[in-house]
């Protein structure tokens, strides 16, 4: 992956590679393996570029959060967007590496913002320090450099997240393949969310959305897409079109 680009940092911490590559238009954040971790558009950093990442932004249709947890930080490509798209937005970032914090500063103009809080620690132990009905989001997505961590797929996951979100609140998961709709997860899942969706990306991972509260559907020429496209320009219309329920 690195034939065409050129790397511009390097820095080893006790969990392994951070490199930083330059291509012609973009900066991708590689834990020294085959898969980017995060890639913004140099000229618009707070722009998310790969799909997944545009995907994990689609709640924002249906709410207007006061208050954003982010497990894992990466190149801060979540936090930029979120930072740009809601002014009046507080955003919390856990992040486990002090390294990908600083790289994430120095290299992907992570917003320096009173708005923007990061914590590094474990997403796990940092869930359960988080007061009830505190935040409005969660977007999780942790991972190492070749796979998904074990602790987004367990049961006591879903509870911590359920359990620090608002009445009203979505639960976001950048989830390495379709959960089974049959499965444990899942049960617990619905067992905390009223509605459950998912966005079946390029990569073959699949975004979970689960929102506590329903609410109504959008139509692919929802005025509100168009307003939101001139704010963040992700192609808000084609994105809502691949997203399906989950049940």
């Amino acid at each position: 992956m690195f034939n065409k680009g050129e790397i511009i940092h390097h820095t080893r911490d006790a969990l392994g590679s951070i490199l930083v590559i330059d291509y012609r238009k973009h900066r991708v954040l590689t834990f020294n393996s085959v898969f980017e971790q995060s890639k913004i558009d140099r000229r618009y950093p707070y722009l998310p570029v790969h799909e997944y990442n545009r995907a994990m932004m689609l709640p924002a249709v249906f709410a207007n959060p006061r208050h954003v947890t982010l497990l894992g930080l990466g190149g801060g490509v979540m936090a930029g967007a979120f930072h740009h798209l809601f002014p009046e937005c507080r955003i919390h970032a856990v992040e486990l590496r002090q390294a990908v914090l600083d790289t994430s500063r120095e290299f992907f103009d992570l917003p320096d913002s009173e708005r923007l809080e990061v914590t590094i620690a474990d997403a796990r132990d940092a869930l359960e320090k988080l007061p009830d009905a505190s935040t409005d989001m969660v977007l999780a997505d942790l991972y190492n450099a070749d796979r998904m961590s074990p602790a987004q797929a367990q049961k006591q996951f879903v509870d911590e997240c359920a359990r620090v979100l608002t009445d009203d609140g979505w639960l976001v998961l950048n989830y390495h393949r379709t959960p089974d709709v049959e499965g444990p997860y899942f049960r617990r899942l619905k067992r905390h969310f009223a509605v459950l969706l998912g966005f079946r990306s390029k990569s073959n991972n699949t975004v979970v959305y689960a929102s506590k509260q329903h609410f109504q559907s959008v139509h692919r020429q929802d005025p509100v897409l168009a307003e939101l496209e001139t704010r963040l320009p992700i192609d808000w219309r084609r994105l809502m079109a691949k997203v399906r329920r989950l049940e």
